[in-house]
């Protein structure tokens, strides 16, 4: 069976099959994005390394529990990938020293097939896209979206990095998702 032409969310089928095929090729699609986004985060090769690992462990082990109709499944991997870097960084008790995380680091782990030159040209527009989206933001929104989806920061934690009230700081990130997700459907 050819892996590579199947849809990820049938290749998620198949994992909660115990194919392991399928999460071969799951994974060969989306390492470099969970790598980059856990390396953003808590800032050291080899645990951004254990990160990506633990989180296709994961999906192995919990195929079963994904739902199409709730998310993507870049978006599920990322959300996953997000929420267990965060508990690696408070396992240490520790945080990044950066408080923001440059957008076109950040955009850069957008995954593609390094062989297929026609994702790679997707992935560079998408790119673009989404930078030229962040750019139009307000800097304040910016700053709080670094430190929630980069950094791994609580809505709390910037609150009192920034010394901003926590409404100002939850209503700022919500703003931002909602001009963003306007921007980018317009388009």
């Amino acid at each position: 069976m050819d892996y590579s032409s199947l849809t990820d969310e049938t290749l998620f089928l198949l994992i909660a099959r115990a194919k392991p095929d399928a999460l071969d090729e799951l994974y060969n699609r989306y390492n470099r994005m969970i790598f980059g986004l856990a390396l953003n985060m808590v800032g050291d090769h080899a645990t951004a390394e254990e990160i990506t690992l633990d989180v296709f462990t994961r999906v192995w082990e919990r195929a079963e529990t994904y739902r199409p109709d709730r998310a993507k499944v870049s978006t599920w991997l990322i959300s996953v990938a997000r929420h267990h870097s965060i508990d690696v960084l408070r396992r240490r008790g520790t945080r990044p020293e950066q408080y923001s995380v440059s957008w076109n680091e950040a955009s850069s782990n957008i995954a593609y097939d390094g062989n297929n030159p026609e994702q790679a040209t997707e992935a560079a527009l998408r790119r673009e896209r989404i930078l030229a989206a962040i750019a139009r933001l307000p800097a304040d929104q910016k700053q709080v979206l670094s430190l929630a989806y980069f950094a791994g920061y609580t809505h709390s934690q910037i609150a009192e990095t920034l010394d901003q009230p926590l409404g100002t700081v939850k209503t700022r990130i919500r703003l931002a998702m909602q001009k963003l997700r306007q921007m980018l459907q317009d388009e």
